[in-house]
């Protein structure tokens, strides 16, 4: 976010106190600019779920609301999407140098249940980033937005922000960041987000390329589905043969009688299937998503931050140029005391104003480095993501083979029947080449 003219990340706050409990309220030893979390630790913080509920008729539109219920706090409150867009303003308003993660769009007309179900999946990633989030998960405003059940939770979200300052003002150790940056900030600085770009833009192939193989294990599971009943529907059928066809045999009687039986095997695999694309969905995919969500939310504050660096502190050095030039100017000149007072004041609001600025910038790159740290904290969920993936494929793959495994010693009924010369194909296990 733009500070003093000066845009920098979002960064875990070490040095916010706001929980009573004392333990909570420790820094790390030594150099509070370095972070002592580790990725289970993050975790371990808070599960929030977010489920929909009933859907409520307004008088013109459908109201979507969403049960939110948190692990930590024991709690189970019913929210709306509007509450997310305020409790998300608020956090930008407390945390402007830390990465907040972006609300998914809101989409008024034709939200299909695809797109409200995309949405649900989106709102529970964001609430669990800032929940597990260092200075966020310390802060009254979270609370509220999980555990307060009366009414009106905006207003009071809105009065709990306005209380009090954004994060420089209620740190104690804002005045003193620069003190804790290493010399090479910047550079530092440029190194990690190129770094983060890198990684970002693969993650996203591999969430795409997640994103496919789930949809293929799902179709595959409709395919399976609509070849089993298939079978069985050629089984039931009740066409009369002609005898001058079948000159007498029975192998049409037999054939079917076997096909009917196999659509059962059929509807397993197709149920294996499915379970399988489920299962990547929520423990690939999204966990993909997730960590995107916390990669983009560093883009964005990168973005900020720059916005910031360009624009701010111009402003501010030209507007102080514009009030001392008249100053300097007039020197020999007589002027009313009144006058000149009110331009010496002005421009000693200007210096501590541009003071403040230089505070709130070297702040800004204290909580970028420690928001880089973060970022390096949850790369270790790669690992969770392709034990998941890995996990997943060997036991989608050992069910359904048992299951085709069930299912070839029924295909014999296949080539049974009187006066039939037909035999079971091999499988390649016999040994036999097809030349």
């Amino acid at each position: 976010m733009d500070v003093g003219g000066r845009w920098y990340l979002p960064v875990p706050q070490v040095c916010e106190r706001r929980d009573p409990d004392p333990s909570r309220m420790q820094m790390p030893q030594g150099n509070p600019l370095l972070l002592s979390h580790t990725l289970q630790e993050l975790l371990a913080r808070d599960t929030v779920q977010v489920e929909l509920i009933p859907e409520k008729k307004g008088l013109f539109l459908k109201h979507v609301e969403y049960e939110v219920s948190s692990q930590r706090f024991q709690s189970s409150v019913y929210r709306r999407y509007n509450d997310f867009v305020v409790f998300h303003e608020m956090l930008l308003h407390k945390f402007p140098y830390r990465m907040v993660p972006a609300l998914p769009p809101k989409r008024m007309l034709g939200a299909d249940r695809e797109f409200i179900e995309a949405r649900r999946r989106a709102l529970k990633r964001f609430i669990n980033l800032v929940a597990r989030h260092p200075p966020f998960s310390e802060d009254v405003v979270l609370k509220l937005f999980l555990s307060f059940s009366g009414p009106d939770v905006q207003n009071k979200l809105k009065e709990s922000a306005q209380l009090v300052g954004d994060e420089f003002m209620n740190c104690k150790l804002a005045t003193r960041a620069k003190d804790f940056l290493p010399a090479d900030i910047q550079t530092q600085f440029a190194i990690s987000r190129e770094l983060i770009r890198n990684i970002y833009n693969s993650f996203y192939k591999l969430r795409d390329r997640a994103e496919r193989i789930a949809s293929r294990a799902i179709d595959n599971a409709a395919d399976l589905l609509i070849f089993g009943k298939e079978l069985s529907a050629l089984g039931s059928d009740t066409t009369p043969l002609p005898s001058w066809a079948t000159l007498n045999s029975s192998a049409w009687s037999f054939l079917k009688q076997a096909l009917k039986g196999l659509s059962v095997e059929f509807a397993l695999l197709a149920d294996k299937a499915a379970q399988q694309g489920k299962q990547e969905e929520n423990d690939v995919v999204e966990k993909l998503n997730l960590f995107l969500d916390l990669l983009q939310s560093y883009k964005d504050l990168c973005a900020r931050h720059e916005k910031g660096l360009l624009h701010k502190p111009q402003r501010a050095l030209h507007s102080y140029s514009l009030m001392k030039r008249p100053a300097s100017g007039t020197a020999g000149q007589t002027r009313e005391p009144e006058s000149v007072q009110q331009l010496e004041s002005r421009i000693l609001e200007q210096e501590n104003a541009i003071q403040t600025m230089e505070l709130r910038n070297y702040f800004s790159l204290y909580c970028l480095h420690q928001e880089t740290q973060l970022v390096h904290v949850y790369l270790p969920l790669t690992s969770h993501i392709l034990g998941a993936f890995v996990n997943s494929q060997i036991q989608g793959h050992k069910e359904m083979s048992k299951v085709w495994n069930d299912l070839k010693p029924k295909l014999s009924c296949l080539f049974a029947g009187p006066n039939s010369t037909l035999t079971p194909p091999r499988s390649p296990q016999d040994g036999v080449s097809p030349h």
